[in-house]
């Protein structure tokens, strides 16, 4: 083994290593670097204590529009756009960048961050096959993740039109009484 790949190793393990911690999951980890499964699972071990979780991965885009995810989804992209353009970054570095900006923003504004790592790097790949897109609130003109093929020339958010149940989950009727 050469140093040139001694050295690709070492930066792929950092990548996993960062990706763990981050909380993305194994097929994420097998999907964006190139160590092998029992070499990611040993990593993914030493790093959280535990195996990594068992499952799926998310693989319906509906869950990105139902509408508080739609919120956090929308942030997310627009965040992920920012960087990508004005980052100069791209791939896995643009999301791990955006993912880690979305964190601190619903840490600043006290929010529950509803998207996990491996949400937001499913809502990436979604949007690069072109399955989801963005569209502009005719209300506010803000950039909302709608599918890719409905028609939205008169889109209007769920921030401007929230749903009639919007915000009175058990735990806020609970805090009103």
């Amino acid at each position: 083994m050469g140093l040139k790949s001694v050295v690709s190793e070492g930066r792929q393990i950092e990548l996993a290593i960062e990706l763990i911690r981050l909380g993305a999951r194994l097929q994420v980890l097998e999907s964006e670097t190139s160590l092998s499964r029992e070499r990611l699972l040993r990593l993914y071990k030493e790093v959280k204590g535990a195996s990594p979780p068992k499952g799926m991965l998310p693989f319906s885009t509906d869950w990105f529009i139902t509408w508080q995810p739609n919120i956090h989804a929308s942030l997310f992209m627009e965040i992920h756009r920012y960087v990508v353009v004005h980052g100069d970054l791209g791939g896995i570095r643009a999301t791990i960048s955006a993912y880690r900006l979305y964190l601190e923003h619903a840490r600043l504004q006290q929010l529950e961050a509803l998207m996990s790592f491996t949400r937001a790097w499913t809502l990436v790949r979604f949007f690069d096959s072109k399955l989801l897109t963005s569209a502009p609130c005719t209300s506010c003109g803000g950039n909302f993740v709608v599918h890719a093929l409905d028609l939205n020339k008169d889109y209007v958010c769920g921030l401007c039109v929230p749903p009639s149940r919007a915000g009175k989950s058990l735990k806020w009727q609970r805090a009103a009484a």
